[in-house]
């Protein structure tokens, strides 16, 4: 997927502007693609070069003005195409999994510090969770349209996920602590 996809997605769920559209990535859009803001303002220029979205200035009491963008036609037929074409499985590229692989061939004091990269990658696993929640609790309490409902199933996969990664952790470490004793 390209940034520009996500965005076309985040303006017409609620046009604004690139600080809007950085917090959006932050708060939930981040949950499955991330950008800082230097890669949405420059993606935005050339979409707003290409045709792709409309900006709007907006006068601001005692502040610069800001831009608002929205999806132009061409935005949304660029998106509309994308959309309906197939995707293709993403391949599964996943360091720890080779490290753990690789652990048969290290020592015991190896294992040791890997047993504390699994436990740090673990604690990063168990944020990202309770940020999903907060988030599930916070923006969704009562589900009402399609747009809220498909964005809630996008994270209830994350949530899903993290529950597998931290179950699978959890796996891990069991086995890697059994293996000297």
């Amino acid at each position: 997927m390209a940034l520009e996809h996500a965005i076309l997605v985040s303006l017409l769920e609620q046009p604004g502007s690139g600080y809007e559209l950085a917090r959006r990535f932050e708060r939930s859009i981040g949950r499955f693609w991330t950008a800082t803001h230097q890669q949405i303002y420059r993606v935005l220029k050339r979409m707003e070069t290409d045709g792709w979205v409309t900006p709007e200035e907006i006068g601001q009491d005692g502040r610069p003005d800001k831009r608002s963008y929205s999806v132009a036609a061409t935005g949304r037929a660029v998106l509309i195409s994308w959309l309906r074409d197939p995707v293709q499985p993403e391949a599964v590229r996943h360091d720890l999994a080779v490290k753990i692989r690789g652990a048969a061939f290290d020592d015991a004091a190896g294992r040791t510090a890997l047993i504390a990269e699994v436990e740090r990658y673990r604690t990063t696993h168990e944020a990202t969770l309770e940020r999903y929640l907060i988030g599930e609790r916070r923006d969704f309490p009562a589900v009402e349209n399609t747009q809220q409902r498909l964005q809630h199933t996008v994270l209830r996969g994350g949530i899903a996920y993290e529950r597998m990664v931290l179950d699978w952790l959890g796996d891990v470490l069991d086995t890697l602590r059994g293996l000297d004793r």
